[in-house]
């Protein structure tokens, strides 16, 4: 039944008393003082690595992930916790590489990054860029699937549900990142424990359904029952395949997503930006921690789901205009919930939603204060003012999201895998940009300028050429495969593996022919030294490292 009952509602409203309380208390804590852009935004110093981690990953986990990884989970199975698991190890590389570059440096936002290091022309470009990208697809999409989610649960109007969390959002993100930092460590903890909730009513509702008890049990039914749910590598005749193909999970197109992502993204990297190195690299090991957790409540509960499905459950609640709709899946779990427990993982849900959407609102806020408001309004321009402005951007983001998010058509275009491939237009080209940046002074501004525009055209001729010519002979070496429609095409992974390496190679051409005309470059400061760990962060490292390894030996 879509319905919350009284005791749900106790429970998601002592949810709300806690978060709202808490960030209120912040606030009113550090008013007192003269609030700098670093500490708005940044939250410069204060802080701790358990807030740092927290809030990555409640800032990383919304509706796409509970809803969307289910959905997954449902149709392909544990493969997709991939996405989750490599991310692991990528906040390891980020930790190590990329954070000790960004501090050194004194990077705050990542268009001022790619200012310093090629021109103003290149920053302000991908400043406008990341704001419609952030506002127009990442935060309409995040308010919408949440809402979406929610009334399917709760059965609360959708327009309701959309103003609820969008003004939800505001409150804490108009507190600034220490406000978000620290309510984002509640929220990660009513995340686990309510997702663990509904991942326990999973696994026992598969139990009992073969007359067992317990979720050891009804885990081993679900291996049983559907094994090949249960493989993380996807062989080439897999009927997904295209969305998870075979080693380039683990060798190719993934980690370009994932180093993008985790590594190139303000709304992810602005956490750890105003911290010291040490307390930085703390809270991302301790976010890699996190999400090895994660698949345990989003991907389970789908994939029991897809069991029960095919045992004869759900047949109606599985259905959207009678057809299987395997997004369905977490909202049936969680209307099966008794009272008190859906209130708990309605309050998870809401605030993986919220979190995410404060998170986003605050990147949207740095980027256009920072790297456009205050280039254009010049030095004179106070820091009370500033920060003004921002709070400003915050309120203008979420209601143009409020008001534009129904007419985009966001639930008719699919999950999580459709995020991630439209993502990945443009992952390659900004990975090249930065990681060249990084690491090979000899760089150009037109090389990046190329990486930009040139990769997200490249992603596109490549995604629509099988209209055009097939791509046959790329299959015998794994990278094409025949689909549905009878022409080759090739998986996006590996696409974004291929669109990376031609941007690369691309760079390396254009930066040589610059450097042959005496164009003069900006390199970074950046010594070895930089990328020492301390023996904790090491024994911390290898630690996720053997627990992937030891996860990839058994599923694979």
């Amino acid at each position: 039944m879509n319905k919350l009952a009284t005791g749900d509602y106790i429970v998601f409203i002592v949810y709300f008393l806690i978060v709202a309380g808490y960030g209120l208390w912040i606030y009113f804590r550090k008013r007192a003082a003269r609030e700098s852009t670093k500490e708005y935004f940044l939250a410069e110093g204060k802080l701790t690595w358990w807030a740092i981690g927290a809030s990555l990953i409640a800032s990383n986990i919304s509706a796409e992930q509970f809803i969307g990884m289910s959905g997954s989970g449902f149709k392909m199975g544990l493969a997709i916790a991939s996405y989750e698991w490599m991310s692991a190890l990528t906040l390891i590389i980020v930790a190590v590489f990329f954070i000790p570059v960004y501090l050194k440096n004194k990077i705050f936002t990542m268009p001022q990054f790619l200012s310093q290091r090629y021109n103003d022309t290149v920053g302000l470009i991908m400043a406008v860029f990341w704001l419609l990208l952030y506002v127009v697809v990442n935060l309409t999409s995040i308010l919408f699937l949440g809402a979406l989610a929610i009334n399917s649960i709760s059965g609360l109007d959708l327009t309701v549900c959309m103003y609820f969390l969008a003004g939800f959002a505001i409150v804490i993100t108009l507190g600034g990142m220490k406000v978000i930092g620290y309510t984002d460590v509640i929220q990660v903890a009513f995340l686990i424990f309510g997702g663990l909730a509904t991942t326990y009513l999973a696994l026992n509702l598969v139990a009992d359904h073969f007359g067992d008890s317990g979720i050891v049990h009804g885990f081993k039914r679900m291996t049983e029952h559907a094994g090949d749910h249960f493989e993380m590598i996807l062989h080439r005749d897999n009927p997904n395949y295209f969305d998870l193909p075979g080693l380039s999970v683990i060798l190719g197109g993934l980690w370009i997503a994932n180093l993008n992502y985790w590594g190139c993204n303000q709304y992810i990297t602005q956490r750890a930006l105003g911290a010291d190195l040490k307390t930085a690299r703390r809270g991302i090991l301790f976010a890699a921690f996190l999400k090895l957790l994660m698949p345990l409540i989003v991907v389970i509960p789908g994939i029991a789901a897809y069991v029960l499905y095919q045992q004869g459950s759900f047949q109606q609640s599985m259905a959207t205009d009678g057809t299987l709709n395997p997004d369905r899946a977490y909202p049936v779990l969680l209307n099966l919930l008794p009272v008190g427990l859906k209130g708990l993982s309605f309050a998870a849900l809401t605030a993986a939603v919220v979190a995410s959407l404060a998170g986003k609102a605050n990147s949207i806020a740095t980027i256009f204060t920072l790297d456009i408001y205050k280039r254009m309004a010049g030095k004179t321009v106070s820091e009370e003012k500033l920060v003004g402005i921002g709070k400003l951007t915050v309120i203008c983001a979420m209601v143009l999201a409020v008001v534009i998010a129904p007419y985009l058509g966001i639930d008719k275009k699919g999950g999580f895998q459709y995020i991630q491939e439209y993502t990945g237009f443009v992952s390659p080209g900004i990975f090249a940009m930065f990681i060249l940046g990084f690491f090979w002074k000899g760089t150009t501004s037109n090389a990046a300028l190329f990486a930009t525009i040139g990769g997200f055209f490249l992603s596109i001729v490549l995604k629509f050429s099988p209209h055009w010519f097939s791509w046959s002979f790329l299959e015998p070496i794994g990278f094409a495969k025949l689909n549905d429609a009878g022409v080759y095409e090739i998986p996006f992974l590996d696409r974004m593996s291929i669109v990376f390496v031609l941007c690369v190679l691309g760079m390396w051409g254009i930066s040589r022919w610059d450097r042959s005309r005496g164009v003069q470059t900006k390199g970074l400061d950046v010594d070895r030294k930089l990328f020492a760990v301390d023996r904790g962060f090491a024994v911390g490292a290898l630690l996720v490292c053997g627990i992937l390894v030891a996860l990839y030996t058994v599923f694979w």
